[in-house]
């Protein structure tokens, strides 16, 4: 028994590569790192984060969550068709090819399969072109249980989400002023497996595997979950917008891990709960668009100080662990309100400086470095100013008019 495991986690490994979301989600991370970096040259005239921002940061979670996935998945036995694992993968695919992570979420992902899974085999059987066999039977209590530990997991991750990994760019307020804002976005491959029908593998216990399709032996297959995630922080300190979005993620994951639960004893639960994860979603998306939208930017201009907005990585701010959201009150000893007024006293400090900070309490706090060759001319802060390639165009037509 013990090698047919072996052979199978071998195999299953091996099926990994087969699946096109391994590579749809490489081209998947340039292309939206792309759209980030070209959109962050417009606001502030360069590159803040690399091209891979987006995965970084979630590999350690992505493991730990596809390991318990997997002991869940294998412990229980519950099996999956075939049939439900590659339409799972189309519908990612067709859900990101807008670039909007937010449609990556597991309640549309596996809630669009599961509600093409439930109505597919009568749409077949009303038609002679396609086989009504190519559907066969499908575990709909296993998909709405996978679809809340998978919204579970989408919370740890929105959760784990930095100060200093949120993308700054610069935006209109409804007064005309410019203001910036932070985008919540992640996207993270989970690895975990599960069991498909035909193998090597035998039931070892009388109640192994519990959600069974059929009698017969079975194989694994490793497959790879593509969750993500992007949220607008305007009017929320961007960690104060991860913490609500998270806890409210929790209590919905929850939910529907205990109703598909509810579902072993009553089958047609596993559809209220995958009804559930949608109109949840879109619920507590909606929810926070209209409270986040209510509130006052928080990255607006202030009659003292200078709220910085985000941070360069490797600049001297990063290095000083200077945060978005906090406040340049002083630079070398000289009071500021402006960007401009901040690089002229910048400017007169030679290779040093000393910015007075006031933190998330308003307390101040005293940071002091110097300028070493190579580092950024403008230590890495970004301010709510309009935006770079606007003020670019306005230098260009002076000196044109001029």
């Amino acid at each position: 028994m013990a090698e047919a495991w072996l052979i199978e986690i071998t195999k299953g490994v091996g099926r990994l590569f087969m699946n096109p979301i391994v590579y749809w989600t490489i081209l998947l991370i340039l292309l939206a790192g792309y759209k980030r970096i070209k959109q962050e040259r417009i606001d502030f005239g360069s590159k803040v984060f690399d091209i891979f921002s987006e995965w970084k940061s979630t590999l350690g979670v992505s493991l730990i969550s596809g390991l318990v996935l997997s002991i869940i998945t294998i412990g229980t036995g519950i099996v999956f068709s075939y049939e439900s694992i590659v339409l799972l993968a189309i519908i990612t695919i067709i859900l990101s090819l807008t670039l909007r992570f937010t449609l990556l979420s597991p309640s549309y992902t596996i809630g669009l399969t599961f509600l093409l899974l439930l109505f597919l085999p009568s749409m077949l059987e009303s038609q002679t072109v396609i086989d009504a066999e190519l559907i066969s039977e499908t575990n709909f209590t296993g998909l709405a249980l996978l679809a809340g530990l998978l919204i579970a997991v989408e919370a740890i991750l929105i959760d784990r989400v930095k100060r200093s990994e949120t993308y700054p760019s610069i935006a209109l307020s409804d007064r005309g002023i410019w203001v910036g804002q932070h985008r919540i976005k992640k996207l993270s491959v989970i690895p975990f497996f599960v069991i498909v029908p035909n193998g090597l593998i035998s039931p070892f216990a009388p109640w192994w595997p519990y959600f069974a399709i059929g009698e017969a032996s079975y194989s694994l297959v490793l497959i790879p979950f593509l969750i993500g995630f992007d949220y607008l922080a305007k009017g929320h300190e961007p960690m104060q917008a991860t913490r609500k979005i998270s806890k409210f993620n929790g209590l919905l994951g929850t939910g529907i891990v205990l109703m598909a639960t509810g579902s072993i004893f009553i089958p047609s639960l596993s559809i209220v709960a995958i009804v559930l994860a949608i109109i949840g979603k879109e619920y507590l998306n909606y929810k926070y668009r209209v409270g986040d939208r209510l509130r006052r930017p928080f990255f607006q201009p202030q009659e003292k100080g200078l709220k910085v907005v985000g941070i360069i990585p490797s600049t001297p701010a990063a290095r000083l662990e200077v945060y978005p959201g906090e406040t340049i009150a002083k630079v070398n000893g000289q009071k500021i309100s402006t960007e401009t007024e901040f690089y002229k006293a910048l400017q007169g400090s030679g290779a040093f400086f000393k910015l007075d900070v006031l933190d998330d309490r308003q307390e101040v706090r005293f940071v002091q470095g110097a300028l070493y060759e190579g580092d950024h001319h403008e230590l890495g802060l970004l301010f709510s100013s309009a935006p770079y390639r606007q003020k670019n165009a306005k230098k260009t037509k002076t000196k044109i008019s001029g």
